[in-house]
């Protein structure tokens, strides 16, 4: 009987298939095989913008091609994800929680913990144990667009990381025509704040260059991961397409939070390309209208962090290796007032099969 051994980190799996050589293959044949976990960070809001918390899986209805999926594990917040056999239906019913804006004054503590463990699996249905908290990756914009008000743009992203309070990995990249990993990703808070400090600015600036090499180094990471990016300007040295990252970044199930200094009206093509790879991956752009609102942005950002849902799943057998696209539905007359915003989809990484 064949032996099947599955390790999955977040987001790609490995399946190593051994045993009995089928008719005709050389005996103590291996295949290896790729396969897909899907990991969803989802925001759940009612229509004044208030976080829905307290749902629970049976909540939610995700599909794939229009093709229902079965959850794997689900988690809300900080917490780390769980098996769905743990939990009990009717248990309790969604709340509502206003956004840190409306909050600030009450000094609420958001954002739990974290760790880097990656999820071991003895089957497609049995998860052992999944990372709590995130991986976040500042991609700071050091370019030359950014000499005036440097330091207003320093400290924004130093009282953003200092209000991280618990445990979670903290990255600091930044990029003018170069990219730089100022700070690898670490739970040392004051390593990364000096990073900050010792950050100058520069050259032209390749915004989608760097991004994309942010993103590939979240993808070695376990557990959740989001890429917050600072930026004053557009692109004007970068060699790679912004579709190019927005489709990696959703093949991954990373959201990209996009803060802009630069007003909207000023940059409409930045402008759209911002805010559609944001929405797409689940994440949100901001147009600040001076160096203040830089703070609300981010205090909006570590808010919307501390209230996402993270559900997984295998997905169903589908014929279809090009886009697929998710949908995420909520179930039930209590939650269908309710917004949700995710991933829109993603492309599959082709299997891989190899003989050895």
């Amino acid at each position: 009987m064949a032996k099947l051994a599955l390790l999955l980190v977040m987001g790609i799996s490995a399946v190593a298939v051994s045993g009995l050589a089928q008719e005709g293959e050389a005996p103590g044949a291996v295949f290896r095989v790729e396969v897909d976990m899907v990991l969803l960070n989802v925001a759940v809001t009612d229509n004044k913008g208030n976080y829905v918390t307290d749902l629970r899986p049976w909540d939610f209805q995700v599909t794939e091609d229009g093709i229902a999926q079965r959850l794997a594990t689900f988690g809300e917040g900080g917490e780390a994800p769980r098996r769905l056999g743990e939990f009990v239906a009717g248990q309790s019913r969604p709340r509502l929680v206003q956004p840190y804006a409306a909050r600030v004054s009450r000094g609420r503590a958001l954002l739990d913990g974290s760790a880097r463990n990656p999820i071991q699996v003895e089957t497609p249905e049995g998860v052992a144990a999944m990372a709590a908290g995130a991986s976040v990756y500042i991609l700071f914009d050091t370019s030359n667009y950014m000499y005036r008000g440097f330091v207003f743009a320093q400290d924004a992203i130093t009282e953003f990381i200092r209000s991280l309070e618990n445990p979670d990995r903290v990255a600091l990249y930044s990029y003018s025509r170069d990219f730089a990993r100022v700070v690898p990703v670490t739970t040392d808070r004051v390593q990364v704040l000096r990073g900050v400090r010792q950050t100058i600015a520069g050259d032209d600036a390749a915004l989608y260059n760097a991004l994309l090499m942010t993103l590939r180094d979240a993808a070695q990471i376990s557990g959740r991961r989001m890429v917050v990016v600072f930026s004053n300007g557009p692109d004007n040295a970068s060699m790679v397409a912004p579709e190019d990252v927005r489709e990696l970044a959703q093949a991954e199930g990373i959201p990209i939070y996009m803060i802009s200094t630069r007003e909207a009206r000023h940059d409409p093509v930045s402008t759209a390309v911002f805010e559609r790879m944001s929405i797409s991956t689940g994440g949100k752009a901001y147009f600040a209208k001076n160096w203040q609102d830089q703070q609300k942005a981010f205090a909006s950002i570590r808010d919307d962090l501390s209230h996402l849902y993270a559900l997984s799943y295998y997905p169903q057998p589908n014929p279809n290796r090009g886009w697929r696209g998710i949908t995420v539905k909520l179930v039930g007359d209590h939650v269908k007032n309710y917004r949700v915003r995710t991933r829109t989809g993603y492309r599959p990484r082709l299997p891989r099969v190899a003989g050895q």
